[in-house]
């Protein structure tokens, strides 16, 4: 390392990583660039120009109004930056853009009066103390982000704008030029040129934020680089560009669509919490499964929160809402803290076992109130025509039956994979994925038609959900209910628990384990859960988390909302095509499955056990390894975790088809 940069303290390190591809450019120059090539090509760009409003007509936006005029336009892409949650407010209807700025501390030196400093230097990135380092005019130009960043601008942008406001609190560097100097002590020796304090925008996860918004059709959003506005502008640019030009997004786009939000994540005091832990992301190793925000939390709680926490639970976070992924019954520390983080056996790997065992052998209570539900209801049959053409299998029904589908686009990929439960001839359930909430009612509303004949409610809060799961699951619910709960699969009957009369219950369960899915109004649900635990003493009942949910589907080669599905992945790709039903009259993506069906796929979802993989000692998959066959690269792995029947590391991955 020395030798590649000689001004770099190595005494305490055990080691580097040298990209020789690494490079810098100026960002002023990238947007020149970029800006004179769209020129080139016949684009308009003004300099100077405010926007005022953007206007829409019957929520499609028709114009924009500007200090120097009004512009016509069919499309709009809103990469407004620091402005575009206020840009986004102002609008009618409102556009959710959670995004929000933070302090980025930098400084520059003056050149050495001694040394000469080589501008084709590496780049310093110090994950440790959370720093970087570059060559900058003959001198150094270095910064970082803490841990716990600093809020900015949260009522709203000041006027005029200066992108390098110097703040008062001088204090706030000594961290950044101490460990700076630490790595470099040769810094300590030039001058200080300036301070910087420059805003950076972030977002409520810290992923990019683009696609068509919600709200309004001819809407795009490009913003919340997230401090990587150079490495993401040309590709964020064309991946938006596509989206416009195709109508839909082109395959990896999935984690930074818009519609992963909801009205919470657009809150100014969430997002000014969450800020503060987004930008310290920078410099912290992310851990699969075990890193989690610890921000801005418990906001969206299932009503035996509180139970399960005292019970031991581990919490991760989905759209706002609190989970239990394990339960830590060991620790009698509460609440519960994520185990410490590893890419090796993870430290909880022994209760999401006993977890497992519990399903497969006795019975066990699995929460899954955060799933989004649907109440779709209509005066005749229309909602039975409007799920039809929707979805890619049969849910014309008899009532009581559930269906499992999927709903396709035109390129038959997946724009849902849900449960139709048919309540009544015009009356359809439907549960989807939690994090599907904002997209799937987007997608539903675009093909809605327009004689309002169907009602689509959003009951998501109304109804705790409850997986009673194992082999013994039926005998517990018949001294629960005092009845004989035999319910023929994917059929569904009201019961009496407790003191509670008519709760929906489901012969179906997540896992694909014997057991029920219990429906039950928020109001009841402490009742039911506390009666399901007395009961349930005498049959060994525990509390099991999503972890051990997640471990079982992956032994079963069951593929789950974006990990296996996406827009680009057909059901034909991923082994569901037989809840396909190319004999029903025209949905949405019948053709191209039709095509797919005659002439084979050229992708296809596996199932891998790794050999020879020691659980204690090796580092464990994860997702998204790369995938061999013959030395030739074929695909990714889309997730992966521990088969505790098959006793083996298990994954499934996305092979192409070699020629």
């Amino acid at each position: 390392m020395k030798s590649l940069h000689p001004h770099l303290h190595t005494g305490d390190l055990e080691g580097g990583v040298w990209v020789p591809t690494d490079g810098v450019v100026s960002s002023k120059d990238v947007c020149t660039t970029l800006a004179k090539l769209a020129m080139q090509m016949g684009s308009k760009y003004i300099e100077n120009c405010k926007v005022k409003q953007i206007i829409t007509e019957n929520d499609r936006v028709v114009a924009v109004e500007t200090t120097s005029g009004t512009i016509k336009c069919e499309f709009v892409v809103n990469s407004t930056g620091l402005w575009a949650r206020d840009l986004g407010d102002n609008c009618n209807p409102k556009v959710r853009i959670p995004v929000h700025a933070a302090e980025h501390l930098y400084f520059t030196t003056k050149p050495s009066e001694e040394v000469f400093i080589d501008p084709l230097l590496p780049v310093i990135r110090d994950y440790d103390d959370r720093l970087y380092c570059r060559e900058w005019n003959g001198g150094f130009l270095a910064g970082g982000f803490e841990s716990v960043s600093k809020p900015m601008f949260h009522e709203q942008v000041p006027e005029p704008f200066h992108v390098h406001h110097l703040s008062d609190d001088f204090d706030h560097y000594r961290r950044l030029l101490h460990a700076v100097m630490k790595r470099i002590p040769f810094i300590s020796t030039i001058k200080i040129e300036e301070l910087h304090d420059g805003s950076e925008n972030f977002t409520a996860d810290g992923k990019w934020v683009m696609g068509e918004a919600p709200e309004i059709d001819n809407y795009y959003v490009a913003v919340g680089m997230n401090g990587n506005s150079v490495q993401g502008a040309a590709g964020v640019g064309r991946a938006v560009a596509n989206w416009i030009i195709n109508g839909e997004p082109t395959s990896g786009l999935l984690p930074f669509d818009v519609r992963r939000f909801t009205d919470l994540h657009n809150n100014r005091k969430f997002l000014r919490e969450r800020v503060k832990e987004i930008a310290g992301r920078h410099y912290s190793l992310i851990y699969p499964l075990q890193t989690e925000f610890y921000s801005a939390r418990k906001l969206r709680c299932s009503p035996i929160y509180t139970e399960q926490e005292a019970d031991g639970a581990v919490f991760g976070e989905v759209m706002g809402y609190e989970r239990a992924l394990y339960f830590d019954t060991m620790n009698s520390e509460r609440p519960a803290v994520m185990c410490e983080p590893t890419f090796h056996k993870p430290g909880w790997f022994d209760f999401v076992e006993e977890e497992y065992f519990t399903c497969r052998e006795g019975v066990g209570v699995l929460d899954l109130s955060s799933l989004t539900k649907f109440k779709l209801k209509s005066p005749g049959t229309e909602v039975v025509h409007f799920l039809q053409l929707l979805c890619s299998n049969d849910i014309d029904v008899p009532v009581g039956t559930i269906v499992q589908t999927g709903m396709q686009n035109d390129k038959g990929g997946f724009e849902n994979d849900c449960v139709l439960l048919r309540r009544d001839e015009n009356h359809f359930l439907m549960i989807c994925p939690t994090i599907q909430h904002t997209r799937i009612t987007d997608w539903m509303h675009q093909h809605l038609p327009s004689d309002s004949s169907i009602a689509i409610r959003d009951i998501t809060s109304m109804y705790t959900v409850l997986n009673i799961i194992g082999p013994k699951s039926r005998e517990l619910m018949n001294e629960l209910t005092n009845s004989d709960m035999k319910i023929a699969p994917f059929t569904c009957k009201e019961a009496n628990m407790g003191y509670a009369s008519g709760i929906l219950t489901l012969g179906f369960t997540n896992m694909n384990e014997p057991g029920y899915s219990l429906f039950i109004p928020a109001e009841f649900a402490l009742h039911i859960y506390d009666r399901l635990m007395t009961v349930g003493r005498d049959y060994g009942i525990r509390n099991v988390g999503l972890y051990s949910l997640r471990f079982m589907r992956m032994e079963k080669f069951i593929p789950f909302w974006a990990d296996e599905l996406d827009s680009n992945t057909t059901p034909y790709e991923v082994g569901r095509g037989h809840k396909v039903k190319l004999e029903k009259e025209y949905f949405l993506g019948k053709f191209a499955l039709m095509k797919q069906n005659e002439i084979g796929v050229t992708r296809r979802l596996v199932h891998f056990t790794l050999e020879n993989h020691d659980i204690e000692r090796d580092v464990w998959a994860w997702g998204r390894e790369p995938i061999f066959r013959n030395g030739t690269f074929v695909g990714m792995t889309t997730s992966a975790g521990y088969g505790f029947t098959l006793g083996a590391m298990v994954c499934m991955g996305d092979r192409k088809s070699v020629v």
